[in-house]
């Protein structure tokens, strides 16, 4: 495969099989226009990576919370709206961490700035992986290329699990909270991320909110397309926004086919 051409490919994704980067041909088109309720997390992330993108410090970047809320459609959105500004983004499998070396060395020295994006960012009790992202995020020898940040989302703050008799083990000294090691071993992976962005369950009202938003353009009755929007978030056992996006896709199909 040829090398990729960051003049014209915004994205890539690292196949570990053949240790070669794949350019994504079609991108997910979402804006940040498109993602309603999360206003906040949206601000920050993107002042965050336009301070990169202006070579000004700049954080590596958590985000965490329930599913379905908006966290990997935040990463897409930004990548559609920093492109043209030279905002190039990578993303890696969880499982393929230990090739981030390899991942990064082509990447040092390119006038473009990456974002490396791992989604569903956590890891088993016996999962090793993070050992080594540890090291290139902070406390390695050898400084991370200073054109690169690293995005992940996750359905938990805390990486790795924890377990009862961690928690029993950690003491307090002299006022002061000193937690195990092993809790310590798991709190210094979240640590490592300057910029952590919460994201929370939406209620109904936003919900249908989303749902409003989606079919801006629906002429029907509104009020029946909020009803049928509850049915559908019944039967799939949530009202978030990925559910809201189903239910679009599933009523346009349905019930307003287009030429």
């Amino acid at each position: 495969m040829e090398p990729v051409d960051w003049e014209r490919e915004w994205a890539a994704i690292w196949r570990a099989r053949r240790g070669e980067l794949k350019p994504v041909k079609t991108l997910d088109p979402v804006a940040l226009s498109d993602l309603v309720g999360i206003d906040q997390q949206k601000t920050r992330l993107l002042e965050n990576t336009r301070r990169f993108l202006a070579g000004l410090p700049a954080n590596n970047a958590l985000l965490w919370g329930s599913r379905g809320s908006g966290k990997s459609s935040l990463v897409k959105a930004l990548l559609n709206a920093c492109a043209p500004q030279g905002l190039r983004l990578v993303e890696i499998f969880r499982r393929d961490l230990r090739d981030l070396p390899d991942v990064l060395d082509p990447l040092r020295g390119q006038a473009r700035r990456f974002i490396i994006y791992c989604d569903d960012f956590s890891f088993a009790a016996d999962d090793d992986t993070y050992i080594g992202l540890k090291n290139l995020l902070e406390g390695s020898i050898e400084a991370p290329p200073e054109n690169v940040l690293f995005y992940a989302t996750s359905n938990r703050r805390h990486l790795l699990p924890e377990s009862m008799q961690d928690n029993q083990a950690t003491r307090s000294v002299g006022g002061e909270v000193h937690f195990s090691d092993a809790l310590e071993e798991r709190i210094s992976l979240s640590d490592r991320f300057g910029l952590w962005l919460s994201f929370y369950s939406v209620d109904m009202a936003g919900y249908l909110a989303i749902v409003d938003h989606l079919f801006r353009d629906h002429a029907g009755d509104r009020e029946a397309l909020h009803q049928a929007a509850k049915l559908f978030a019944l039967t799939r056992g949530a009202h978030t926004g990925r559910t809201a996006k189903q239910f679009y896709n599933s009523f346009v199909e349905v019930r307003e086919p287009r030429a």
